[in-house]
Formats: C-alpha cells, sequence, structure tokens
C-alpha cells in the first residue's frame, strides 16, 4: 500500500471503516453500537436482511432477529436447507449492496455489525469487504466457547450450519447443537482469521470501559483513526 505524507493542512481526514466478524454473541453489535455514539455511520446487516425477508417472515408470523432464527428452524428440519440457501442469499445481495455503496462515497465512515455467516459470501465480495474496510475479527477464546453455545441455545439467532450440523439418532435437536457447535467455531475461526486485517480476544474487550476510544485504542496503531490513542 502507498504511504503519503500530508504536505497540505487540508487533506482529507482518512474515513474510519471498520468491519467487526466474529460468531454470534461475541461482541459485535455491542461495540458497534459504543462506536456509533460517537457519530459514526453504522449499519447491522441482521437488520438488513430482516428486511430483505420480511414479507417472508410476515406470511409465518415471524419478525426480528429472532423471528428470522425460528424462520430458518433448527438444522434437522424439514425447510432448514432451502431457507438457509434463501437467507445466504440475502446476505451477499446485502453486503454486495454495503460495499458498493462505499465504493461510490470514498469519505464515508462505517462501522459495520456483520453476521457470523459473512465468511461464506463468497472470495470476491470478501475480497471487496478487505480493500475498502479495516475488518477486525472479534476472537472468543476456547474457555469462552461454552458460554457461546449456551447464548444460541437460549437465544437463538440465525446460524448457517453449512452442513456441520450432524445429527445422532439417540440425541435431541439441542443436543446435537451443543455437540456440534464447538465443531463449527473451530472451523468459522480459521476464516475469520484469514479474512481478518487484525484480532481482538474477547476476554481483553470485557476489561475496557464500554467507550469507543477504549476500542480503537486497542487496534494496531496502523488501522486506529488519526488522534487515538498513542505508540505503545
Amino acid at each position: 500500500m502507498t504511504n503519503f505524507t500530508t504536505n497540505s493542512v487540508n487533506a482529507p481526514k482518512k474515513p474510519l471503516r471498520l468491519a467487526l466478524i466474529a460468531m454470534s454473541g461475541a461482541g459485535k453489535t455491542f461495540w458497534t453500537r459504543r462506536i456509533a455514539e460517537t457519530g459514526v455511520t453504522a449499519i447491522s446487516c441482521d437488520d438488513r436482511i430482516e428486511e430483505k425477508l420480511s414479507r417472508r417472515l410476515a406470511a409465518g408470523g415471524y419478525a426480528g432477529i429472532n423471528g428470522v432464527a425460528a424462520w430458518m428452524g433448527w438444522p434437522d428440519s424439514a425447510t432448514y436447507a432451502a431457507r438457509e440457501a434463501e437467507y445466504l442469499r440475502e446476505e451477499i445481495s446485502t453486503l454486495d449492496e454495503i460495499l458498493t455503496e462505499l465504493q461510490a462515497n470514498p469519505q464515508q465512515s462505517l462501522i459495520l455489525d456483520t453476521t457470523g455467516s459473512v465468511i461464506y459470501a463468497g472470495n470476491h465480495l470478501l475480497h471487496r469487504l478487505r480493500k475498502l474496510m479495516t475488518v477486525v475479527y472479534l476472537a472468543a477464546s476456547d474457555a469462552e466457547q461454552q458460554l457461546l453455545i449456551e447464548r444460541y441455545l437460549n437465544n437463538p439467532k440465525p446460524v448457517l450450519w453449512r452442513g456441520a450440523f450432524q445429527a445422532r439418532s439417540s440425541e435431541t435437536a439441542r443436543e446435537t447443537v451443543a455437540r456440534c457447535y464447538p465443531h463449527l467455531i473451530a472451523a468459522r475461526r480459521q476464516s475469520y482469521t484469514a479474512l481478518a486485517h487484525a484480532t481482538l480476544q474477547v476476554a481483553a474487550l470485557r476489561e475496557l470501559p464500554h467507550t469507543a476510544a477504549a476500542f480503537l485504542e486497542l487496534l494496531p496503531e496502523r488501522f486506529r483513526p488519526q488522534g487515538v490513542g498513542g505508540s505503545r
């Protein structure tokens, strides 16, 4: 990447563009909202996908992010595979629209709260995402995996299993989720790490003040916006 020196006081300030990626429950939405409180535009991919699915959700009496999860159903349901594919199509469309908006507005700042399944959007879109935004992975430790599983079981969010749900005849669906979810996390961890420009540990984020400045200062210096933090 070219390094530019500032020769003019009128040089435009580089926009803040962060895409937060992680499994559901890792804190993407929480930190997106904290940063948005400073006036930076924020977009929730979940919200946009829900809008695209709204007619299909309403037909079944569903609403909200939990309604999307209920509409998709458990991974062993008869309609799950078709609805998983529908959801992914709308997710790809959503990400494409957001990135096209960014390309058309070079000075626009944005905090993007992605879905956990953003890694399935295809190489072309993911390359565009990395080119246009700084991708930050909120990484949960092995010890925190159980908490993510419990959050999913107690408050289901849309999850694309992509074949990772492998039921056994002696198990209930919840038991299969508890057994297979760690495998899904492990498989996604590799993809998140490869996609990200920077990785922040969820455990470290929990110790921070709940402010945008604290989050941004934890980023590697080359990814921080101007005026945040100093050399470490």
